[in-house]
């Protein structure tokens, strides 16, 4: 299948700060063909993650193999195993060496991190995948541009209060969505 290229997002997209790309990623379609069709989900959460400073980012203690994914160019997925059982995706963002990411926790009617990556068949194999040249999985615009509130983000205690209450959970107002988007060429 080949993608909608006039609608695929492309790689300047993602060099951009988290904060910015992860509330501009809500109503974003996420393609996954399989079988030869073209299943698509509207993003409604998103939760950013920024940097080594971030003490609830991975890439808090540094370069390490597991996070060597965030350190790469914007654009490309970073998909990990959390509490041996789920999968979680995100999408790296920024400039090569600064490790950012905004974690993908809901579409359509799928809430949850781990609940999405199953639901999709998202796993370790997506790890490194680039969403500016994939047959897999990439990001198309839409115009569906949703009101959108910002919390703190969630399972993050130990980063302590001032990481933790940082208002970089975002997700579409009226989520009661249940996958019922029209979308425009």
């Amino acid at each position: 299948m080949i993608p909608t290229m006039n609608r695929r997002i492309d790689r300047k997209f993602f060099v951009g700060d988290a904060l910015d790309i992860a509330p501009a990623l809500l109503g974003m379609e996420l393609v996954i063909p399989k079988n030869g069709l073209r299943e698509s989900f509207i993003i409604t959460e998103t939760e950013a993650y920024r940097g080594e400073e971030d003490l609830a980012c991975h890439a808090r203690k540094g370069r390490t193999p597991r996070t060597e994914m965030m350190y790469q160019t914007g654009g490309v997925l970073y998909v990990y195993l959390v509490y041996g059982m789920h999968w979680m995706m995100n999408i790296v963002t920024g400039i090569q060496g600064s490790p950012q990411a905004v974690l993908l926790r809901g579409v359509n009617d799928i809430e949850g991190p781990g609940r999405l990556t199953r639901s999709l068949g998202i796993d370790k194999s997506y790890n490194g995948e680039d969403l500016d040249s994939s047959h897999r999985i990439w990001l198309e615009r839409t115009n569906f541009n949703p009101p959108y509130k910002a919390t703190p983000r969630i399972g993050i205690d130990y980063a302590g209060p001032v990481w933790k209450d940082k208002p970089w959970r975002f997700i579409t107002e009226g989520r009661n969505l249940s996958g019922n988007y029209t979308t425009f060429s």
